[in-house]
């Protein structure tokens, strides 16, 4: 009977010589009495200066399936790349030395994983369900971050910064080489980049209770969060991270991905591009001495809008890879639309010597109906057919980590480096 283990629990810990012992041998009890497959649990020491090294190295001596592995820098998300991307498991988690989360969590965390009816699994502490004791300060910062997140990266997960998470090791391997923070960011970052691949984050309401005692300098993580948020932004804005190849590989398909869920999407762009369309025309036709001009400029605008929305939403497609040749090719549509447009005022005018804006107005909202049919059939079949969204020539890699292992986890460390 074969004893890898399923979970490979990792503990990061920088100077907790104290805690951590008091940690581990609560956790291991925990998981052999309530996990009903093999696991391991993985001390990470990040450069500690104290004796927490001694203390991780004599616990994988003493506890069956607990192993160390000491690293040469600081930073919680290195640590967790360093032994997550060399783990045998197939289900990855980590938490808090401290443990603040209450462990009767965990099997809920890690059971929708082993199941395959999720990629990802976070403690929140701030989804319905869950009970939270720590101090005001803490909980304005959180739910601030949680806004923030959602404002600026369409964040929809509850709670980034839990210290109790989990991640099956095949989405793992897609999705390390990706994320650049070392630090506390490193959350964050890996559950975005889930996200905009396309893979199902499962939410645990958790019992967490803030520890004292704890050192996290809150001012300095903020910033560094700040810094993280824009530079993740311009990263994805680009299209250098290879998000759509993920997507493909993992089948991770988006939601009403195919010509009815983009025919939504397109009809809701095109009324609200219409909308300006109109809008525009109706304040230009009465400062300007044509019609003719007033729809050509107005509907030239809302053509540039058009474009740029329906190849973000309604085609998924990022980055600046091909931008200028898309607006080119909708250019060419948008010659189609200003001739049926026009063709509708000269039937108006043919109609009445002296017509109105109102009439003109409804004139040309008949011609945009007539031609929406033909813009969709040409960014489907022309202009955005087969394209992938993002430039997946360029990789990131993870910088080479100096690894130390101890315990049953070093021989599965050698194999997977060789």
């Amino acid at each position: 009977m074969s004893t890898a283990p399923v979970l490979d629990v990792v503990i990061p810990v920088y100077n907790e010589q104290v805690a951590l012992g008091p940690c581990v041998r609560r956790l291991h009890t925990h998981l052999r009495e309530t996990f009903p497959y093999p696991f391991r649990i993985t001390v990470a020491d990040n450069a500690s200066t104290d004796g927490t090294w001694a203390v991780a190295t004599h616990l994988a001596d003493q506890l069956p399936a607990v192993s160390a592995v000491h690293l040469d820098e600081k930073g919680r998300g290195r640590a967790l790349e360093a032994v997550w991307s060399r783990s045998g498991a197939p289900i990855l988690a980590y938490m808090d030395v401290d443990l603040s989360t209450d462990l009767d969590g965990l099997w809920p965390l890690v059971a929708p994983l082993m199941s395959g009816h999720s990629d990802v699994a976070i403690g929140s502490r701030l989804a319905h369900g869950s009970r939270v004791v720590r101090g005001v300060r803490r909980e304005v910062i959180s739910r601030a971050y949680n806004v923030l997140l959602r404002a600026s990266l369409g964040a929809r997960f509850t709670d980034a910064q839990c210290g109790f998470k989990a991640i099956r090791a095949d989405v793992a391997a897609e999705l390390l080489p990706m994320v650049e923070d070392p630090a506390w960011f490193f959350d964050t970052e890996l559950l975005v980049l889930a996200e905009r691949c396309g893979l199902r984050i499962h939410e645990v309401p958790v019992d967490w209770y803030d520890d004292p005692d704890s050192r996290v300098d809150v001012v300095r993580t903020a910033m560094d969060d700040l810094r993280g948020i824009v530079r993740l932004r311009r990263a994805i804005a680009s299209g250098r991270l290879p998000l759509e190849a993920v997507r493909e590989r993992m089948g991770r398909h988006p939601a009403g991905a195919g010509v009815l869920g983009q025919a939504w999407r397109f009809a809701g762009v095109g009324l609200v591009s219409t909308a300006l369309h109109l809008g525009l025309f109706a304040w230009l036709a009465t400062a300007l001495p044509s019609a003719q001009v007033a729809n050509l400029v107005a509907l030239l605008s809302a053509t540039v809008a058009n474009t740029a929305a329906n190849r973000r939403w309604t085609f998924g497609v990022r980055g600046r890879r091909h931008l200028g040749r898309h607006h080119l090719q909708a250019l060419t549509v948008f010659g189609l639309t200003w001739g049926m447009s026009s063709l509708a005022l000269l039937l108006v005018g043919a109609v009445s010597t002296d017509p109105g804006a109102a009439a003109q107005t409804v004139a040309i909202a008949a011609a945009n109906l007539v031609a929406t049919a033909v813009r969709f059939v040409a960014m489907r079949r022309w202009i955005f057919n087969g394209h992938k969204g993002v430039d997946t020539s360029s990789t990131v890699r993870a910088p080479g980590l100096s690894l130390e292992v101890t315990g049953p986890s070093a021989a599965a460390a050698e194999r997977q480096s060789a």
